[in-house]
């Protein structure tokens, strides 16, 4: 068999194992461990396994992992989704669709110090269904809405997936989350362009609530400005050098965590429900990790991501055709896979397959803006049918709302999300200006 054949045996071999339900760090895990042995034998892969799982997890970088994810659980503790909401529905239940809109600004504020898109929907969908369906909005647009704004969890900056995509592609940890500002920026205005056409078609889908006065509006920024300040922290001193970004990431924690205590209310229990959480998701993450270095150590033996490499490059295919085709790929691939899964997975194929093609641009922009595409795609994963996994967290919150209504709501967030891609695709100056201009 030759390398190819065996690398794309293998990786038929683990989509069939995920398709049976097999958590995806365990089918990666056990396919590269099973081809790597077939393809090498078994003394190079007990060398493999012996240094490199040492390696991988005492990695420096990997700490800035579990100190965001427990910025996030802090951040959850503290009730800050409370605020945030409270703070856009000032600002903007006023207008038809407002609260729909309040609820992506929500989303968006809660991402940037949550960092996952599941978790992000899921919490603010506890605060933004009450007060939506309060207002008789429409089912359609209550939950199309939350399950639209809870992806910009993964690409509003601090995110763990840009964090990793980094790490894969050796990129900088702080010019990737610059680089995801703009786009996650105009992901949240589009969105919100989109919850307004929605309305104006259907009027009584989203009424318009209560104007809130200024001193309302000021009194609920004031609940929010210590979390403005600490995100500012974070992202500025991480790219001025102020802070390392495992140190920016401390910070970040401890501000959040600081915040908990204080406005929160949290306790030794809530402090504990935080630990316990931020040691299952990290543990879950590592696992993962894990799993796509061996399933691409395997891949690496075989000479397959090399060789596809070359091949596409040999083929006269256009770099823009090829860079469709893998945003193509995560589409489908989002309809079966999470997103940390997609992008562990794939970015060891596509790397060397990119950072060979010319595009016009340096090496590293390339790399960079190419990121901030797959993590956007992968976003949109969630929601596009039949199987968006952020519409049905939301749906399975609003009991009464049927699944087909939920897919109907998100349509108009998917048409919004097609329109930014191919304006990230056109135009990477969007994705990489910030950069350019801070560096």
């Amino acid at each position: 068999m030759s390398g190819v054949a065996a690398g794309l045996t293998g990786f038929a071999v683990l989509l069939a194992l995920m398709a049976i339900r097999i958590p995806i760090g365990v089918a990666m895990l056990g396919v590269g461990i099973g081809g790597y042995a077939m393809w090498t034998g078994a003394t190079p892969l007990l060398a493999f396994l012996k240094t490199s799982t040492y390696y991988q997890f005492s990695t420096y970088s990997l700490s800035v992992i579990p100190l965001f994810v427990l910025m996030g659980e802090f951040a959850t503790q503290a009730g800050m989704s409370r605020a945030l909401y409270r703070t856009a529905a000032a600002f903007l239940g006023h207008r038809k669709g407002g609260l729909a809109m309040a609820s992506i600004g929500g989303c968006a504020a809660f991402g940037a110090i949550c960092g996952s898109s599941l978790a992000t929907a899921a919490t603010m969908g506890q605060v933004a269904l009450p007060e939506m369906r309060r207002y008789n909005y429409s089912g359609a647009l209550a939950t199309g809405s939350l399950a639209a704004g809870g992806t910009l969890g993964i690409l509003i900056p601090p995110s763990v997936i840009l964090v990793l995509y980094a790490l894969m592609a050796e990129q900088s940890i702080a010019k990737m989350f610059v680089a995801a500002m703009v786009p996650g920026v105009l992901a949240a205005l589009g969105y919100m362009l989109a919850v307004a056409i929605f309305v104006r078609r259907n009027p009584d889908d989203g009424p318009a609530g209560p104007r809130a006065t200024w001193p309302q509006r000021l009194a609920a920024l004031r609940e929010t400005w210590t979390l403005i300040l600490i995100f500012a922290l974070v992202i500025v001193g991480m790219y001025r050098g102020w802070f390392t970004p495992t140190e920016a990431a401390a910070v970040g924690a401890f501000g959040t965590g600081v915040l908990a205590v204080l406005h929160g209310g949290m306790r030794l229990a809530g402090i504990a429900r935080c630990l316990r959480g931020t040691a299952t998701t990290s543990a879950m993450i590592f696992l993962i990790l894990l799993g796509a270095e061996t399933f691409n150590a395997f891949l690496a033996q075989t000479q397959t991501p090399m060789l596809l490499a070359n091949a596409i490059q040999n083929s006269g295919l256009s770099p823009m055709l090829v860079l469709l085709a893998m945003l193509a790929l995560y589409l489908v691939l989002g309809c079966v896979m999470d997103s940390m899964s997609m992008l562990l997975l794939t970015i060891p194929i596509f790397y060397p397959i990119i950072a060979g093609l010319d595009f016009g641009m340096p090496r590293e922009d390339t790399l960079i803006w190419f990121g901030i595409l797959a993590v956007v795609v992968v976003e949109v994963g969630l929601i596009t049918p039949p199987v968006g996994m952020n519409v049905f967290v939301i749906n399975g919150m609003a009991k009464d709302v049927p699944m087909l209504e939920s897919f109907r709501g998100v349509l108009p967030f998917l048409i919004s999300d097609i329109i930014r891609i191919a304006a990230l695709i056109a135009f990477p100056v969007v994705t990489l200006g910030l950069v350019r201009l801070l560096g």
